[in-house]
């Protein structure tokens, strides 16, 4: 499983730090009468924050796929030429960050590969927890010397299914997939096409959102979330079901069952991953930040002049806060918004100074002032340790932090790529030693119960795994040694 963390997300702002990243951003459009090409860049641009490493998009008009991929964000991607150049009446897209597979462009998304039918393409967000298993059904339905190039390639897990699906025993790909998605395990929303139809499934868990909407002209999307239907002007129809199979085509929307439903949501989505704007089973992700925030004041008060955020990911929930603390919301860092990826990585001198590409503080609003800092999770701790260190120094009288999750103490293996488990902060450590590690007057997490609470899902839907350890799903076997908790140093 590749670790990798070498782009300045969210959280990434020390370039010694890694977020939680979510794997990727899936898009499809079944619509003659469109230009799915623009549409579907449109769309990828929506999801950008769930994968900025790669963007690719598969079109068809009918007779052939037509695919254009390339490292970096859909911006840097696409152009006019490249969209143009993309014709057809359905489209997979697809932006992409690595958690299974190396970072290159033989991995980038939608992956190609022959079918009984002609060509598929397929975009996929989560993760795989059965991978031998599936490569060894590659040796026995393709072929050893298949299987033997897969895994001399590093094949990604995507990578897998495509080449499955190409397994030319059944007369149609309906009729592949819905042999196969049985024997698949772990997280995904894969979303795939032939020469003339559009395909979208769901893990039994449901574990990544992905949702169905409806064009004006009768065409149809599916998509991570619902900001990527909004931007094109579709219609949000439905939440495409746990364990469903769904075939797009001109006589509309088929729907299958491949397994029975076993909803467990990830709980991360309502803290971090989905957009603020995103609508997860019915509950919007800005008012339950919001909420959480709430919660996090009833659980956690203090004395204080100011309520302010981690930008941007901290300013629902430090809202909340501010609402229910009669505390004042205030903003005492200003944000950047032109710095995105970079690969320039400091000298050990300057790593300090890393965290001002992307923050800066505001003095006159800061000096004196007893500040309540919110932000969403902490990984290792690095940014909120330079935070802290940085309101100090431009006069904080005191800082207390509050975080809107609980402590994050294990590895997610369905799509999420956060430090390994001795790199984790709350792993080893008690509240009170992660308090002096950070520098703060006082640190303070939500409890599990009022995060879930926040969600209006019911615990037993959701997957908190990353909070809990208990996984819905099995992780993979030899991935099993993460779980491990290693000798940490205070």
């Amino acid at each position: 499983m590749s670790r990798r963390g070498d782009g300045l997300l969210n959280h990434d702002i020390d370039p010694g730090e890694k977020g939680p990243q979510d794997a990727c951003g899936v898009f499809g459009i079944f619509a003659p009468d469109e230009e799915v090409a623009k549409l579907t860049y449109f769309g990828l641009y929506a999801l950008q924050h769930r994968g900025q490493e790669s963007a690719g998009i598969a079109t068809s008009p009918g007779d052939k796929i037509l695919v254009f991929k390339d490292m970096g964000l859909v911006s840097q991607v696409f152009d006019e030429g490249a969209l143009e150049a993309l014709q057809g009446h359905v489209a997979v897209g697809h932006a992409r960050y690595s958690t299974t597979g190396a970072s290159t462009w033989a991995n980038a998304q939608p992956t190609l590969g022959p079918s009984r039918s002609g060509t598929v393409a397929l975009g996929h967000n989560g993760n795989l927890t059965n991978t031998e298993q599936l490569l060894d059904m590659v040796g026995e339905r393709l072929g050893a010397e298949r299987r033997a190039d897969m895994v001399k390639q590093g094949a990604s897990d995507t990578m897998i299914i495509t080449a499955l699906l190409g397994w030319e025993r059944y007369e149609t790909l309906t009729e592949t997939a819905l042999e196969l998605l049985p024997h698949v395990e772990g997280a995904f929303s894969f979303v795939f096409m032939d020469e003339t139809t559009l395909y979208a499934a769901r893990d039994p868990q449901g574990v990544r959102p992905l949702v169905l909407g409806e064009m004006p002209s009768g065409g149809w999307v599916v998509a991570s979330e619902t900001p990527a239907l909004d931007i094109v002007g579709a219609r949000f129809v439905r939440e495409v079901e746990p364990g469903e199979f769904l075939t797009i085509d001109a006589n509309g929307v088929h729907s299958q069952r491949f397994a029975t439903a076993d909803p467990k949501g990830c709980v991360f989505e309502f803290v971090y991953l989905a957009r603020p704007d995103t609508t997860i089973n019915g509950r919007s992700i800005h008012a339950a930040r919001v909420e959480m925030g709430r919660a996090l004041a009833r659980e956690h008060p203090v004395d204080a002049d100011m309520v302010m955020p981690t930008p941007e990911s901290g300013t629902p929930a430090a809202v909340g806060y501010a609402q229910e603390s009669g505390i004042p919301f205030g903003q005492g860092l200003t944000k950047n918004a032109y710095v995105g990826r970079t690969f320039i990585q400091p000298s050990q001198t300057l790593r300090q100074l890393g965290i001002r590409l992307k923050l800066n503080p505001l003095r006159e609003q800061i000096a004196g002032k007893r500040l309540v800092v919110v932000d969403d999770s902490i990984v290792r701790g690095n940014t909120q340790r330079a935070i802290v260190s940085m309101l100090r120094e431009a006069g904080a009288a005191e800082v207390h932090v509050r975080i809107s999750s609980p402590p994050v103490q294990w590895p997610c293996f369905y799509g999420i790529d956060f430090a390994t488990r001795e790199e984790l902060a709350a792993v080893g450590h008690t509240v009170d030693e992660i308090r002096d590690q950070l520098g703060a007057d006082s640190l303070g997490y939500i409890s599990a119960d009022g995060m879930i609470a926040a969600t209006e899902q019911a615990r037993e839907r959701l997957c908190t795994a990353c909070f809990t350890g208990e996984y819905p799903i099995a992780p993979p076997i030899d991935a099993r040694h993460l779980l491990a908790v290693q000798p940490v140093e205070a």
